[in-house]
């Protein structure tokens, strides 16, 4: 794309605006189209080799939200009124190791990769997990997953601002309690899948009362 119709103020004004909404206003819902162009943004955002390590739960249901509430402690006020609410999950060793199937479908049937760059990719995978990044441990491979998904949840935060939709993404929440929950209520594998954030969007109820705040741009970014 050569002409932009976007301007970079918009877009900036969109990051000025945009914050973590403690409350939304729940008479307000998010039309469907804009929740699937929300949703196409993670779809197409990029990770570590392209292999996508999450998935995404949009909780809808007020029974499944309820639930969520005792294991989520900062996600109560949300959950009973945000339009939509979204777990992100990311994938754990079994699906992401360098020798898992997952890798070797999305490989072969997603990218359609032929046969000798499959194994040049394989040999590279192999090398960033142990040599690299020393991925040896089941948690290093999920925290690592987490990360690729943080960037899909970015995304969507950003896509949503650009339209004038608010967004909240939550961390707090006791891990351990909400996989087994997401285990027995919702049906995911938590063998295969962990929850690596919450993220709420809607339309805010009230104005922030504080203004953004940030340190200097100067002693965020050194050039060298």
């Amino acid at each position: 794309m050569t002409n932009s119709t976007i301007l970079k103020q918009d877009i900036i004004k969109a990051f000025q605006s945009r914050h973590a909404t403690k409350e939304f206003d729940a008479t307000k819902k998010v039309s469907a189209e804009n929740m699937n162009f929300i949703l196409e943004t993670a779809h197409l955002s990029p990770s570590s080799f392209g292999f996508e390590p999450w998935h995404f739960v949009v909780v809808q249901d007020a029974a499944l939200r309820e639930q969520l509430k005792p294991v989520a402690w900062g996600a109560p006020l949300k959950l009973d009124t945000a339009s939509h609410f979204v777990l992100g999950l990311a994938m754990k060793a079994p699906m992401v190791k360098h020798d898992a199937e997952y890798i070797m479908h999305m490989m072969k049937e997603v990218k359609q990769l032929p046969e000798d760059v499959i194994e040049m990719y394989s040999k590279l995978y192999r090398e960033f997990q142990e040599r690299d990044f020393d991925l040896d441990t089941d948690k290093k491979l999920f925290d690592w997953a987490s990360k690729q998904t943080y960037i899909a949840l970015g995304n969507m935060m950003t896509s949503a601002a650009l339209i004038g939709i608010d967004s909240c993404p939550i961390e707090g929440f006791h891990q351990e309690k909400a996989e087994a929950l997401l285990q027995e209520k919702f049906g995911i594998d938590t063998n295969k899948y962990g929850l690596a954030y919450m993220v709420a969007f809607g339309y805010r109820k009230e104005e922030p009362v504080r203004t953004k705040s940030r340190r200097n741009i100067e002693d965020i970014v050194s050039w060298k």
